[in-house]
């Protein structure tokens, strides 16, 4: 009859069932976080929104680096060559893109 009255018996198992769901919801929160991909981000410098037809890519002067872009990436999601994107980014490295680096497209 020892045994019964020890508030351990009761609490551990409260415990591991608490730590059970934190843990699941710290990884569900974090794989949410990961599949959704936010959109590329083109920062809209000018208001051309009729000289260009209407389209983003043709008025946009800055890219946003997003997680896991290359430079080609870019290149072809934004319609600018890659030799334009070098040539107006010298100081970048296309080996080191960083999210939030912000790159050139027009002159």
């Amino acid at each position: 009859m020892v045994g019964w009255r020890n508030p351990a018996r009761y609490l551990a198992p409260l415990a591991l069932a608490a730590a059970a769901t934190a843990t699941y919801l710290i990884v569900h929160h974090a794989l949410e976080d990961k599949h959704a991909s936010p959109a590329p981000a083109i920062v809209q410098t000018t208001s051309t929104h009729a000289r260009s037809g209407g389209h983003a890519n043709a008025k946009a002067k800055f890219y946003v680096v997003q997680p896991n872009d290359t430079l080609s990436k870019i290149a072809t999601r934004t319609g600018v060559s890659l030799s334009t994107l070098e040539a107006l980014n010298p100081s970048i490295n296309p080996d080191a893109l960083h999210p939030t680096q912000r790159l050139r497209l027009r002159p």
